[in-house]
């Protein structure tokens, strides 16, 4: 059994098409899989929200769990006050993250926006539920320029709380990379002394599940999360 949780440098950096990835190449192994998002933000009760994106590129075969749902496009705590409902608990977070990992081989965690986007309850983060839970952290980062200093700085931060970061993956590489983007692909692993396990090409979100599963494997099938 184990735990991962998946988080970003920022907002939009392509973790929900990550975790699925991830998701899929486990899926493809032939292990259970669930899927834990505390908190979704900026969809209405109705809506599909990330955990919606995910069983379409994933095809189902993973368990979906979603905590708490608040509809301002907002950090989570702040959607919370905002709207009035409950904020998340961190000790609830962590029962049913144990809970899931007891009857799946892999259980992945995304969170919202960058690592330190507070949740729920005194503020906790991503960083705590992963210190938590003693769970490695897979960083989604971006490819273009500012990418090193936003992943030097959250991987020292992981560092600072004893956080275990298991790689890298640049979410969204283009077809036709630039100067900066070539780099940066060269220099993200000395810049932040951890490995990159790879890098989703843009326009994945938008592939079926045949081909999404292709690509999932072609990028991350390799990966250490892979075995």
């Amino acid at each position: 059994m184990s735990i991962f949780l998946v988080t970003g440098t920022s907002t939009d950096v392509g973790k929900t098409v990550v975790t699925a990835a991830l998701a899929s190449v486990a899926l493809q192994s032939g292990k259970s899989v669930a899927v834990l998002k505390p908190a979704q933000t900026g969809v209405d009760v109705d809506g599909a929200g990330d955990l919606a994106e995910i069983e379409r590129l994933t095809g189902g075969g993973v368990t979906l769990v979603e905590l708490a749902r608040y509809p301002e496009p907002l950090a989570p705590d702040t959607a919370a006050r905002r709207s009035g409902l409950p904020l998340l608990a961190l000790d609830d977070v962590v029962r049913v993250a144990r809970d899931l990992d007891t009857t799946h081989d892999l259980t992945l965690i995304e969170g919202a926006g960058g690592l330190l986007v507070r949740l729920g309850v005194d503020g906790f983060t991503a960083r705590d539920l992963a210190a938590a839970l003693a769970a490695p952290v897979v960083l989604v980062v971006a490819s273009g320029l500012g990418t090193l200093n936003h992943t030097a700085l959250t991987v020292e931060a992981l560092g600072a709380s004893g956080v275990e970061c298991a790689g890298l993956v640049i979410g969204s590489w283009p077809q036709e990379p630039d100067l900066a983007e070539r780099c940066n692909r060269e220099d993200l692993v000395s810049v932040s002394g951890v490995p990159l396990l790879g890098l989703m090409p843009a326009g994945s979100g938008s592939e079926s599940v045949q081909e999404f599963a292709q690509t999932a494997w072609g990028a991350l099938g390799k990966s250490p999360l892979a075995i």
